[in-house]
């Protein structure tokens, strides 16, 4: 196969890949949107059932703290890439990538207060000024900061769990049942609203999800960054012929290790939500994550080569080069369904119900993505940032001139 060939094939690979994480992160994102309990550290008693909690430790297990990391990865990765290309070229790469992550960050704001409290974007773009100022780090020191970063997350979420154990708060935080199910339902009231007490609810949540994302997401986000970065330097996933060993070996210990930490993660969660024991729990989750993560992407990206697996890019590369703009409409949609903003279905919804939900609607997102490049050369919002970056709007329609 010619090189451009070639190249063109590890690209949409690339693509199928942030799709791939797309889908991860929309079966976890849902949650929120659909349960008023969810963070409270409890379940909630309406959705009970045997099905309700296999289908909420399936989540746990497989899907919660893993996709946002791929998707963390696949930024840092990308990252490289345009540095490179920029390089290359001799163009000035610091000012443009400065104006699209301030571009990403007032979406994501945004974002955050019309759509979704739990945003990644603003905070993508803060810690991609940290990559920026790291992006000539040597590879040995990028490795130890993202490992310190992972230990650390993990250490002091730990550090939690022992402080309120020695302070003797060893109960699930169930115990007050009349207490949690008067906040769920304050949390319901505020979001199935109208639009303007949905936006009051979303603002009333922003403050408890920020230390969220400062205090893990963050962190973790960073650290997988860097290791794309490595990895983009590498160009392991353009290589897959001459990383076939190092990919086996992430294989291997990325399932061997972080599979069974995720079991005993959803186990917990499940069965003795809330306290320091799920905190404990959390800390394991945040040490092992990032390797079950990155065994998802390895395994994909193998078998993205077979028959079955070219069907597969082709169904999810398109949404993956318009991964920001099916991100948005993902929480449009959620919106929609589960807020005061549409049909208000939030705490009426199964867990079971929320995957029918969100199978359907990415299926309907693979469609819409495949039908909308046909005839454009970007995503709505992926036209907007660059315009945004380049300072003129680029074409959106194939086929025609860039306007300046």
């Amino acid at each position: 196969m010619p090189s451009s060939s070639r190249d063109a094939q590890r690209i949409e690979h690339l693509d199928a890949l942030r799709g791939f994480a797309l889908f991860g992160i929309l079966i976890v994102n849902i949650g929120v949107f659909a349960s008023p309990w969810f963070g409270l550290g409890a379940a909630d008693p309406a959705f009970d059932a045997p099905s309700d909690r296999i289908t909420h430790g399936l989540i746990a297990a497989l899907f919660e703290m893993k996709f946002y990391l791929l998707f963390s990865f696949l930024f840092g990765y990308s990252f490289q890439l345009q540095l490179d290309s920029a390089r290359r070229a001799d163009a000035a790469f610091v000012p443009r990538m400065v104006r699209r992550l301030l571009g990403l960050w007032s979406i994501g704001l945004i974002h955050a207060v019309l759509l979704f409290h739990g945003d990644i974007l603003s905070t993508y773009a803060v810690l991609g000024l940290l990559l920026l100022a790291m992006r000539d780090s040597p590879e040995q020191l990028a490795w130890r900061r993202a490992i310190r970063l992972i230990g650390m997350t993990a250490a002091a979420w730990a550090g939690l769990a022992l402080l309120l154990w020695i302070g003797g708060d060893t109960r699930p935080a169930d115990a007050d049942a009349a207490a949690l199910a008067r906040a769920a339902q304050a949390v319901q009231s505020g979001f199935t609203g109208d639009p303007g007490e949905v936006i009051d609810a979303r603002l009333h949540e922003l403050g408890s999800t920020a230390i969220v994302l400062a205090c893990l997401q963050a962190p973790c986000a960073l650290a997988m960054f860097l290791f794309g970065l490595i990895a983009g330097r590498r160009q392991v996933l353009a290589r897959l012929d001459r990383y076939q060993p190092l990919l086996r070996r992430v294989r291997w210990y990325g399932l061997s290790i972080g599979l069974p930490a995720a079991l005993v993660f959803a186990a917990i969660t499940v069965l003795a939500p809330g306290g320091p024991l799920e905190l404990l729990a959390l800390a394991l989750s945040v040490l092992t994550a990032p390797w079950l993560s990155l065994a998802y992407a390895a395994w994909a990206m193998a078998a993205f080569d077979s028959a079955h697996g070219r069907r597969a890019v082709a169904a999810l590369a398109p949404a993956g080069r318009m991964a920001l703009s099916n991100y948005l409409l993902q929480s449009l949609a959620c919106a929609l369904v589960f807020t005061g903003y549409g049909f208000g279905l939030m705490g009426r919804v199964s867990p079971l119900g929320c995957v029918a939900i969100a199978v359907a609607l990415f299926g309907a997102q693979l469609w819409l993505s495949r039908w909308w490049l046909r005839r454009h050369a970007y995503g709505p919002v992926e036209w907007l940032l660059r315009a945004l970056t380049i300072g003129h709007w680029p074409r959106l329609r194939k086929g025609l001139p860039d306007s300046r």
